[in-house]
């Protein structure tokens, strides 16, 4: 009698056994446990990014305190995502993918003929996100780093009617090739464009016109050549991104008399390296899908639709000389010092990011196959609120911005010998 209820309770659970093993095969991920909604799962889609170049040489030295970036962002806490816009980088694509591209449990709500979207937490009616098409230009026409930091949280405590010492912000940007962006930006002046209603405050002031004195007479500077764009000395395109990422207190702001003109541009150049190596993410025009990557790995948030990468733009058609090109390299010099501090920052960012999402697919299969007997599947990513374990344009202004980087958003220039594209292999493997 012993006997026989061994063998039938030996039957019943060999039959369990592999009823969850047939379970497993037929519906794989089904079980899956630790994937919050609206984040970024291996099983979401297939592999769209570019494989990290095996023979790409560093050419600084970066701690893995640099090349990490996971955030826990707490979208239904206190978190804020700020997004400093600098012209002509294809802020304004970007800018429109994180309002109406970023797969949430409450999107933000767009309205046609609005200019800015709701973003409002899951939770309650507070923003989660800093940017042009949520708050606007809430301290002012394309503000940088020095005024976004000291501007930012009254802003915030202002639209809330409150005051909030609990915020985490989280600042992002976005770069361009200094060249690429240079031209894009004289384009958009001699269409123009002039940001004059842009602040610049610094040390709770905004600019003298001493300090800061115009490059043209009456309301815009359309027309203007190239020539003439480059010739002025207070031309504020010149290394604008340096400019726009450092902290201008550390010179005095727009005075220059304050500091001494070398010691001042390695100045600038420092904070803008150290602030965009502290940001917690930062992306490149000349590579979207790459910039994507890092984004949705950082922020644990996915994009809904992949972004694209074009390879012709308005600044592409602009023929240009070696003498010019040159000319333009040296009016940026702090910029190109910038840009390649930052590509390679980037470029190890990904391949670290890569070696690691790989490590933890090796975990993660070893894990399937011990607990394939259980029928159990094993999710990538770790449950939401706890770090995986393993290291992984003023309105006028605006709208013409608007309209015309949109252009510029999503692509990377080819004139003058530019920077490849990140699916220039990709692209010859399709064909």
């Amino acid at each position: 009698m012993v006997e026989r209820s061994s063998k039938f309770l030996l039957i019943v659970v060999g039959s369990v056994c592999f009823m969850l093993i047939l379970y497993q095969y037929v519906a794989p991920g089904v079980i899956n446990f630790g994937s919050p909604h609206g984040y970024f799962t291996e099983e979401d889609e297939g592999d769209i990014f570019p494989t990290p170049d095996p023979h790409y040489v560093k050419k600084y030295y970066f701690p893995v305190r640099d090349l990490e970036r996971t955030i826990d962002f707490q979208i239904k806490g206190e978190d804020v995502i700020v997004f400093l816009h600098i012209q002509k980088t294809g802020g304004t694509t970007f800018g429109r993918h994180l309002v109406q591209n970023v797969r949430l449990e409450v999107p933000c709500d767009c309205r046609p003929g609005q200019k800015k979207c709701t973003c409002y937490r899951p939770n309650r009616k507070e923003t989660w996100l800093f940017s042009r098409f949520s708050t606007g230009w809430s301290c002012g026409l394309h503000a940088d780093w020095t005024e976004l930091t000291n501007c930012v949280p009254g802003v915030l405590n202002k639209k809330e009617n409150k005051q909030k010492n609990l915020r985490k912000f989280y600042y992002i940007t976005l770069l361009r090739d200094p060249v690429s962006r240079y031209l894009s930006e004289w384009r958009h002046v001699q269409r123009g464009a002039t940001w004059k209603t842009s602040l610049h405050m610094c040390d709770g002031r905004t600019p003298t016109p001493e300090e800061l004195p115009s490059c043209y007479e009456g309301s815009d500077w359309s027309g203007c050549t190239l020539q003439q764009f480059m010739d002025c000395p207070y031309n504020l395109a010149n290394n604008r991104q340096v400019r726009m990422l450092a902290d201008l207190s550390l010179v005095g702001c727009y005075n220059m008399s304050t500091v001494p003109e070398k010691k001042r541009a390695q100045l600038l150049l420092e904070s803008a390296k150290k602030n965009l190596r502290d940001m917690s993410f930062f992306g490149l025009t000349e590579y979207q899908r790459k910039t994507q990557f890092l984004f949705e790995r950082t922020f644990r948030l996915r994009f809904i639709r992949p972004f694209m990468q074009y390879n012709s733009t308005r600044a592409a058609g602009v023929d240009l000389d070696n003498a010019t090109v040159q000319r333009i390299e040296e009016l940026n010099e702090l910029d190109m010092e910038l840009y390649d501090y930052a590509r390679d920052l980037f470029q190890q960012r990904y391949q670290y990011t890569r070696q690691q999402e790989r490590r933890q697919q090796r975990i993660k299969n070893h894990m399937q196959q011990s607990h394939q007997g259980l029928g159990l599947g094993v999710s990538l990513w770790p449950s939401h609120g706890r770090q995986s374990s393993v290291s992984t344009l003023e309105d006028g202004e605006g709208e013409r911005e608007e309209r015309e980087e949109g252009e510029e958003g999503g692509r990377t220039e080819e004139a003058g010998g530019r920077l490849p594209t990140e699916d220039y292999m990709n692209q010859i493997i399709n064909r």
